[in-house]
């Protein structure tokens, strides 16, 4: 039997335009954080949800420098970085009642980057149960959620910081 998946938030991606610029760049420079799913803002690092999730709750956090490695971030970027991923832990577990985590980067296009050039740290929630037969065997990922919808329950926990 074949079953289909309706995913039409991807038409965007397939027949928008494309940018020859960095899109973490992008999405830093520009001011309208709610469009770019970001969430919340510091002094040389923010946080933005992944647009092609792996788990509902998927959470990038960037630097604003363009940077490739982590040899080159500043201590004040490391610390802010890690600052980030703790409290991401928190309010995913508050938010999602996510059980554990995955929280890593992939430095480097043969390493898995999707974005290689410009360095990122993953907060990915997991759950008991979260991995079945379709990533497997149907080499497909089923998102419970909207990112829009996502993202508007997260907001909240960021505003106080």
């Amino acid at each position: 039997m074949r079953i289909t998946l309706w995913a039409p938030w991807r038409m965007q991606y397939i027949v928008g335009p494309r940018s020859d610029g960095c899109i973490l760049c992008e999405k830093a420079h520009d001011t309208e954080d709610t469009k770019n799913l970001i969430l919340a803002r510091g002094s040389c690092t923010y946080v933005l949800m992944n647009i092609y999730p792996y788990n509902c709750g998927h959470l990038m956090i960037a630097p604003y420098r363009h940077l490739e490695s982590l040899e080159k971030l500043s201590v004040e970027e490391k610390g802010e970085m890690v600052a980030w991923a703790s409290k991401s832990e928190r309010i995913l577990r508050d938010a999602f009642h996510a059980e554990g985590f995955n929280i890593g980067m992939n430095l480097g296009k043969v390493a898995g980057a999707g974005i290689d050039d410009h360095l990122h740290m993953h907060v990915v929630p997991r759950w008991s149960g979260d991995t079945n037969f379709m990533p497997v065997l149907g080499e497909t990922k089923v998102i419970p959620e909207y990112l829009e919808e996502t993202y508007a329950k997260l907001l909240p926990y960021y505003a106080d910081t």
